[in-house]
């Protein structure tokens, strides 16, 4: 981890950064590494994060899930795996759920509904091939959920694999351990 990247205190953002982060801080508790280091980028940093709030209105929270936990699994973005993995149970779709996304094979997980298998096969099809021919699953998707909402998942998929990029080449550690893995008492 590059420690010529200093982390800047909450206080320490530029103030459009403060107010479309602030609201998560508090509710959290902590501001996360990824944002104390992506903080030296105000410019870019505050149109990702509207993106990112712009997608949880475009998008059931199923499916943002989905194409998270998807990603980060298939990237190992252990920081945003863990994260979705406890917004997920806080959304209250069990642990089954989450554990059935993130083995990654949606042909064999009968707990996730048709609509979420044809999103996971698209996203991890978008990973796998860097967006080349995965048109069968792009319109598996668009028949699932419509053209529009297929849409913002294409930039649901952008928007994760940005994040894994930036925190797998930082060596971020994860704010939060995984909820599989049983915390020391």
């Amino acid at each position: 981890m590059s420690e010529r990247i200093s982390r800047l205190e909450f206080e320490q953002l530029a103030p459009p950064v403060q107010a479309v982060l602030g609201a998560r801080v508090k509710r959290l508790g902590y501001l996360g590494e990824f944002f104390r280091c992506t903080g030296h980028q105000p410019g870019i940093l505050t149109p990702f994060m509207e993106m990112t709030e712009a997608l949880k209105k475009a998008l059931p929270d199923r499916l943002t899930e989905v194409g998270a936990l998807t990603i980060a699994t298939l990237v190992d973005n252990a920081y945003e795996r863990h994260q979705h993995e406890r917004l997920s149970e806080k959304l209250g779709f069990g642990r089954e759920w989450i554990a059935a996304v993130e083995r990654l094979s949606p042909e064999e997980q009968e707990l996730l509904a048709p609509d979420e298998r044809a999103v996971q096969r698209l996203v991890i099809s978008a990973v796998e091939r860097r967006g080349h021919g995965v048109s069968p699953e792009l319109e598996a998707v668009i028949e699932a959920i419509g053209a529009d909402a297929a849409v913002a998942l294409l930039f649901l998929v952008g928007r994760y694999i940005t994040h894994a990029i930036i925190v797998n080449a930082l060596e971020l550690a994860p704010p939060v351990p995984s909820i599989f893995v049983q915390e020391p008492s």
